[in-house]
């Protein structure tokens, strides 16, 4: 009809005052299409971006890490991680202590002071005493007594931190020094008890010839004894015993002065024809200014007698590989 406006189509803009007059018309304001194009692609990005989130990543039991796959076992499985068994009083025992690689030889002269001022300081703690000790390359032999398994534990450990410390402190390294948790068996019997004391103060004879110049070891220019005559079928006659007596690279009569050896008064030997024993006990008294041992009496009855019903041993016996 005449004189009616026209309905606005959607593609108009809409007037100045804000919406179509009229009595017919829209009152909502319509958008162009600019502006839903770009409302849309403001929304996808959103969207696109809510996408882009990562998810998490859960561990598994095994694959390629460090640590994964079955506990060792053999020679490389260490020791045992389960409880430690009862421990009675009256049985000594014979503790191993083994060092991680890469550290220094514990018997080189300067160290060894170190270690066995760590043994001294820790003789004796807790319930524990330090009865004797064998300090090899990187290994320590110990025998011991405890009243309970905790005075065990705690002995140990505490011995154990002091000689970390010591050997951390004079080689300049941190970290762990010792590889594995303690190994530890009981001597429940006198043939026992003479075969650890064998074991552990002639240890040195044990393993292969020690280099020149380390505490406990003989100084250059001292020579093994003499071979015995040769027998008709011109075989040594000391070949045999040989099997079982550490001469090779040892002296008759060396005494380990990287042991508490020097403090043992239980060989077979006289003390007279040992040699290495004085000099040993004299350098621990100047080091420490005391007459004390670096190690405790015995006070159970397997290591101050019981031991010697299975018979006396000689200095120059060498323990079974």
């Amino acid at each position: 009809m005449a004189g009616l406006a026209p309905r606005s189509t959607r593609g108009d803009a809409p007037s100045s005052s804000g919406c179509c007059s009229g009595s017919g018309s829209d009152p909502t304001p319509r958008l162009s299409s600019a502006l839903i194009a770009a409302k849309f692609s403001a929304n996808s990005k959103l969207m696109v971006r809510r996408a882009r989130q990562l998810g998490f990543k859960f561990r598994t039991r095994g694959g390629a890490r460090a640590g994964a796959g079955r506990p060792p076992n053999g020679r490389t499985a260490g020791v045992s991680h389960l409880r430690r068994p009862a421990h009675a009083a009256a049985h000594p025992l014979h503790i191993t202590l083994s060092v991680k690689r890469g550290v220094a030889s514990l018997r080189e002269r300067a160290l060894f002071a170190v270690v066995r001022g760590a043994l001294a300081h820790g003789k004796q703690h807790f319930g524990f005493s330090l009865v004797h000790f064998s300090v090899q390359r990187d290994h320590l032999h110990l025998i011991a007594e405890a009243d309970d398994r905790r005075a065990l534990s705690r002995g140990i450990q505490g011995l154990s931190i002091r000689i970390a410390r010591a050997v951390n402190g004079h080689l300049g390294r941190t970290g762990r020094l010792f590889a594995d948790r303690y190994h530890a068996r009981a001597l429940k019997t006198p043939r026992a008890a003479y075969f650890a004391l064998r074991y552990v103060l002639l240890n040195i004879r044990k393993h292969a010839r020690a280099p020149q110049g380390s505490a406990g070891v003989p100084v250059q220019g001292r020579t093994a004894p003499p071979r015995a005559p040769q027998g008709s079928a011109g075989v040594p006659a000391q070949r045999r015993t040989e099997a079982r007596r550490g001469s090779s690279g040892f002296p008759a009569g060396f005494i380990d002065a990287c042991s508490s050896a020097p403090w043992f008064g239980g060989f077979s030997r006289p003390g007279g024809l040992a040699f290495g024993a004085r000099k040993a006990r004299s350098e621990w008294r100047r080091a420490s200014g005391s007459n004390e041992p670096p190690v405790a009496l015995p006070s159970v009855w397997l290591l101050r007698t019981g031991w010697k019903r299975a018979g006396l041993f000689d200095v120059d016996d060498a323990p079974a590989r």
